[in-house]
């Protein structure tokens, strides 16, 4: 099994960063610190020290001025479920999923997850099934069908659901040898471009712009993250599309909020006019989503010769999943997660991971490939891609190996959570909410902005710096 160091060695490396730079790195704390047979824990710690050495070496590149950093892993498990830890006004989150969520039992004794918390998701599970909303209903329905028709039916018809399998099951499908095929943060040149001088700034991000299209977890925490490091993210909501509220205060944080409804000629334009400014392109729609309107890769590079595009998708970029929607517990599920997780614990249904960390930390991979892209960018000049899925990150995380008696550990309530929160005023009242994690000795990581309601602020950016 890879040692916490070795595991950050081959991530920093594999992107072409310079190992020097890991002597500047301090990793605290032991494994485990979260319930889990899987080394939940040691994603968390890794992928945010990356991201915060690539901020560091950022700064090193503008001020010329190295400094340390370091991450605590109980930190950095904590701050991968943040939202549990969230309070506004002291309030706790509410449920965290709509009623007709959860795990399902289909013909033969399979298992099936449903994720309807978007009214649409929901709406097209019952399509397919031809039932009422109610979970007795669900379940009387689901047991006329076969788990992958079902699954297979529902994606079809717009919804998201995941067939519970082993990890045997999942590496047999086409999908997975797709997956396998891909790097765990892949960053390719996709134009010409000359190097953008660094702007004036304080911190490692101070100056730079960031576009957040994204939504739930993974891509919000990125933008969330790149806003920790001084970065002017500004966070481009439809007001059609359906939101968490809870997920949208806890990532929010250090962010601007605009409106921009893309399949409007005003929305597309406002967009196009932020595109034109932007350093870093961050979105999370399925594959070829955003091509369909203008957006893609290759036409943000002609739009803003220069920019760092960032691609995050459920299943990767390839293969017959490819743009099929996601979300962390679903592809939990379809992996083989929560069944291997299930077998540890000896249950005979499935069991989640202690947090949703395909998504934290592939969040925090997406902002380490932006980051080092830029970095690229400044040395080299070019337009580029940063592509990252949450499929990638569960095989990364698969192949770090099991902890035997991982799911002895002793859950993290809120007042062992206590010494990692911090208190801040918001425009949803007053947070108590996870500090960032990554620790630098010269440009320590916060946040300027509160976290706003969707829309709060005009689509335009503010002046740099």
């Amino acid at each position: 099994m890879q040692s916490l160091r070795d595991l950050l060695a081959d991530l920093w490396t594999s992107v072409g960063a310079d190992a020097a730079a890991l002597d500047r790195v301090t990793l605290t704390g032991d494994e485990p610190q979260l319930p889990s047979s899987f080394r939940v824990d040691a994603a968390a710690q890794v992928a945010i020290a990356a991201s915060g050495l690539a901020a560091a070496e950022i700064w090193a590149m503008r001020s010329g001025q190295a400094q340390d950093v370091s991450v605590d892993i109980r930190h950095a498990a904590i701050e991968c479920r943040s939202e549990r830890y969230l309070r506004s006004n002291d309030e706790p989150p509410p449920p965290a999923w709509d009623p007709l969520a959860g795990v399902y039992q289909v013909k033969g004794g399979r298992y099936v997850r449903l994720h309807t918390n978007f009214p649409h998701h929901r709406d097209a599970v019952c399509r397919v099934l031809g039932c009422e909303p109610v979970r007795d209903a669900v379940q009387a329905a689901l047991l006329q069908w076969e788990g992958e028709a079902f699954e297979t039916a529902a994606y079809a018809a717009g919804g998201v659901v995941a067939l519970m399998r082993s990890r045997e099951e999942w590496q047999a499908l086409p999908q997975a040898a797709a997956l396998d095929a891909l790097p765990l943060v892949e960053i390719t040149k996709i134009g010409e471009g000359a190097p953008k001088p660094w702007p004036e700034g304080s911190r490692s991000l101070v100056g730079l712009r960031v576009l957040d299209l994204s939504r739930v977890i993974a891509g919000p925490v990125a933008g969330r993250t790149l806003a920790a490091h001084g970065a002017d993210v500004m966070l481009v909501s439809s007001p059609r599309l359906p939101s968490i509220p809870w997920l949208v205060i806890d990532t929010g944080r250090g962010k601007l909020s605009s409106f921009a409804d893309l399949t409007t000629p005003e929305g597309h334009a406002a967009l196009r006019e932020l595109l034109t400014e932007a350093d870093i392109f961050s979105q999370g729609y399925r594959p070829r989503s955003l091509a369909a309107l203008g957006f893609s890769p290759e036409e943000a590079a002609t739009i803003n010769p220069g920019i760092v595009y960032v691609s995050l998708s459920a299943y990767g970029r390839s293969g017959p999943w490819a743009e099929r929607r996601g979300f962390d517990s679903l592809v939990q599920c379809a992996t083989g997660f929560n069944h291997a997780e299930g077998q540890a614990a000896g249950v005979a249904g499935p069991k989640e991971l202690p947090m949703q960390i395909l998504d934290h930390a592939t969040g925090y991979l997406m902002a380490f490939g932006a980051m080092i892209a830029k970095a690229r960018q400044a040395r080299e000049g070019g337009s580029w891609h940063v592509q990252v899925s949450l499929a990638r990150t569960g095989k990364w995380l698969w192949e770090m190996g099991r902890l035997p008696h991982g799911l002895a550990t002793p859950e993290i309530g809120q007042e062992a959570a206590a010494p990692y929160l911090e208190r801040a005023e918001s425009g949803f009242g007053t947070l108590q909410a996870v500090r960032h994690s990554a620790v630098l000795s010269a440009t320590p990581a916060s946040w300027a902005r509160p976290a706003v309601p969707l829309g709060t602020d005009p689509a335009a950016w503010p002046a740099r710096g």
